[in-house]
């Protein structure tokens, strides 16, 4: 088989950051990521709000889009857009990002925003979700781009049906899923499940990592510390390859590592090992089809 289209995630490039830090600034310089990754043999790059704000200080949109276009990497992905149902303080910051992002992608013409629902614990009406995501979903569109929504454990879209569900009320061409496998084994879908509610249709993403199989005792350090490299774990990651390609998706795929480990490396050693041992994984599951 050819071989895959590979995003390289904003963290799997960033280095010394992580998600909800307070500040998610890659300590690397845009330039040189994107540089890196091209030279790495990946096809996508993965940038963060809090880089693309930092970059633009210094850079405009068409330094940003030449970077991609001259390192080859044909796709973008931007992220992470949350509080987009809220009101009051909660949703000024939000609506700040919401339209530097909308921003973002009239210029620089990424494959999807990524989103997610709420992290607090609270109560959200289903309905102001609904109205305000397929709001969302409008100007998406009127961008250029399409919405990829995390269905995570530790949010109220706490499983892959519940976030699918929830697209299907929405019915927006430019609203979808980002499947990553951490939410799926983390959210207690086994792979073989997902072919009988996810709709290919609003399948948008999907991103590759591995972990240890025991469910932990805090799924935040889990996400941000302890991933690890596919097939550096005990998932069945060349299995939910092919889950995934039995719905008709194949490719581009992202590759997030959000793991310490991960973070110690040098840039050039990051972005080799991952991309090296995803192909290890798409291998497996090569090997898997021919039977």
């Amino acid at each position: 088989m050819p071989e895959p289209e590979l995003i390289a995630s904003c963290w799997t490039t960033a280095g010394d950051a992580a998600p909800q830090r307070g500040d998610e600034t890659s300590p690397f310089a845009l330039l040189d990521r994107i540089r890196a990754a091209g030279a790495a043999g990946w096809s996508g790059f993965g940038l963060v709000h809090a880089d693309l704000k930092t970059a633009l200080t210094t850079l405009d949109y068409a330094d940003i889009r030449g970077a991609l276009d001259d390192a080859g990497l044909r796709y973008l992905e931007l992220e992470f857009l949350g509080d987009w149902w809220t009101d009051g303080d909660r949703r000024v910051v939000s609506d700040a990002m919401r339209g530097e992002l909308f921003e973002a992608a009239r210029a620089l013409s990424p494959l999807h925003i990524k989103c997610a629902g709420d992290f607090s614990g609270g109560v959200v009406d289903d309905e102001l979700l609904v109205r305000e995501f397929r709001k969302l979903a409008e100007e998406a569109a009127d961008a250029g781009t399409r919405l990829a929504l995390e269905a995570l454990p530790m949010t109220n879209f706490s499983t892959i049906e519940a976030g699918q569900r929830f697209l299907s009320e929405v019915a927006h061409p430019a609203a979808g899923l980002c499947i990553d496998i951490w939410h799926v084994y983390r959210g207690g879908t086994p792979i073989d499940e997902l072919t009988g509610f996810v709709d290919p249709a609003t399948l948008f993403a999907v991103e590759l990592n591995d972990a240890r199989a025991a469910q932990p005792a805090d799924l935040w350090i889990d996400t941000v510390d302890e991933r690890m490299l596919p097939g550096e774990g005990e998932w069945d990651v060349a299995g939910f390859i092919n889950v995934i390609r039995g719905l008709g998706f194949d490719g581009p795929w992202g590759v997030e590592i959000l793991s310490a480990a991960h973070r110690s490396r040098r840039l050039d050693e990051a972005l080799d090992a991952a991309r090296s041992a995803t192909l290890g994984e798409f291998a497996r599951a090569d090997e898997a089809l021919r039977g």
